[in-house]
């Protein structure tokens, strides 16, 4: 084998609670899903131990090659498992700096194929995969999950729903550090809505699922980036089931119990920001 492609798949957080702080991260307790929206990620054998990349689509093409994460993924696995280099190539879809998880979509993808391709255990490359970025570990298995912690804690949530999302996607994002930083100096109670939103997917109860949603970024992200609190506000335009922020923004999504109607929905936006639609999504690795 010379050469692996993969689909990379984006995420959203249906809940984001922060429940404390420890060695200088925040810590969360969340419920995540993979959609059908992907990045393109294709490994190919080197001789020697170099890493190349080359970034297409969604402004990915400016991004420093020291400060991407799928760079920083590979370097990190030739390091950790004494293997030859690789040259990427990754095709985005998923839109830049706006909660889905793209950055670590790529790098999850790159230590996917990578495993593939040397003939690791991709058990040994999850090891790893968090010295990359937070939701790196998740996004190599995907699925409908309850991350907590600093994302390392996984547990699958077994579930009969499937959901439809409209995603507003602006074109500027939000700092993650920024946004946690502005967090800090103004924070949320606590909640119990990832809890509820864990039931209410376990036992299939769309409209408790839809009531649960709640991100604890969305206000000091809306402080910093007003277009994640316009996204969300044209995401309630609709009357979805359901709305919230993703991740630290500033993409937001509506929730419908139908593709018909997030379908309808796209159809009728006219705002100024990428309007797309997904599912929910399960790898089948």
């Amino acid at each position: 084998m010379e050469r692996v492609r993969v689909k990379s798949p984006a995420k959203l957080n249906l809940t984001l609670e922060i429940t404390g702080a420890e060695g200088g991260y925040h810590m969360l307790d969340s419920v995540v899903t993979t959609i059908d929206l992907f990045d393109i990620v294709t490994v190919k054998k080197r001789a020697d131990r170099l890493v190349t990349l080359t970034m297409r689509g969604m402004g990915s093409e400016n991004i420093p090659f020291e400060c991407n994460n799928a760079a920083r993924a590979a370097e990190l696995f030739v390091r950790s498992f004494s293997t030859c280099g690789a040259d990427i190539s990754v095709d985005k879809n998923i839109p830049v700096g706006a909660g889905l998880g793209g950055s670590s979509a790529d790098a999850a993808g790159v230590l996917s194929a990578m495993s593939a391709l040397y003939g690791v255990p991709k058990s040994q490359a999850e090891s790893i995969a968090d010295l990359v970025g937070s939701d790196t570990r998740y996004l190599m298995r995907g699925g409908l999950a309850r991350m907590r912690g600093r994302g390392n804690e996984l547990s699958s949530i077994d579930s009969r729903l499937k959901l439809n999302f409209l995603i507003i996607a602006p074109s500027s994002g939000v700092s993650a550090a920024q946004c946690y930083s502005a967090y800090d100096a103004l924070p949320d109670g606590r909640r119990n809505n990832t809890v509820r939103a864990v039931r209410a997917l376990e036992s299939g109860d769309y409209f408790s699922l839809c009531a649960s949603l709640y991100n604890a970024l969305y206000a000091p992200a809306r402080t910093i980036n007003s277009e994640a609190e316009e996204a969300l506000t044209e995401a309630l335009s609709f009357s979805p089931d359901g709305a919230c922020m993703t991740g630290s923004g500033s993409a937001a999504f509506a929730v419908f119990q139908s593709e018909m109607l997030c379908r309808w929905a796209q159809s009728r936006y006219a705002g100024r920001f990428a309007a797309l639609c997904a599912k929910t999504y399960q790898p089948k690795y």
